[in-house]
């Protein structure tokens, strides 16, 4: 499949707004990680809201490529520079509003929750995407 970027911005914010929120829930009530807290639904909003950004860039890159085919390879590499950026502007920066001290968040548990979603989503879009929306393919990753 080749994703427009109308179909790649309704996967990223369908994904994330189910997937992405079920599997930051253990984090959010404190099953997983530091005590229950809120800071990674904001992260989640983050990956998302700049996200949407990131798939303009994504889009243009991807028509660049002679085959204009998007490899599973490019998500990981997507999802890792995704990582960097969130990190780098919540942790280091302080450039996003996070209503939370910096030391709450351990770098352990910012890892271990960005990992989490990204691998839940990452599965998701290649396994049940395809088969809860079987036209999503030859869309261009629109399902609506």
């Amino acid at each position: 499949m080749t994703p427009t970027l109308l179909g790649r911005w309704q996967t990223r914010l369908l994904l994330l707004a189910t997937v992405g929120v079920v599997v930051s829930l253990p984090f959010a009530i404190g099953i997983i990680g530091p005590g229950a807290n809120s800071v990674y639904f904001w992260i989640l909003s983050y990956v998302a809201i700049f996200g949407l950004g990131w798939d303009v860039l994504y889009d243009y890159l991807q028509k660049s490529r002679w085959d204009r085919d998007w490899p599973a390879a490019y998500q990981l590499f997507a999802g890792i520079w995704e990582l960097i950026f969130i990190f780098c502007g919540t942790k280091i920066f302080g450039l996003l509003p996070i209503p939370l001290p910096k030391e709450e968040l351990s770098v352990k548990a910012f890892l271990l929750h960005y990992s989490v979603v990204w691998l839940a989503v990452f599965i998701t879009s290649q396994s049940l995407m395809r088969v809860l929306f079987p036209r999503w393919r030859f869309r261009g990753g629109q399902w609506l």
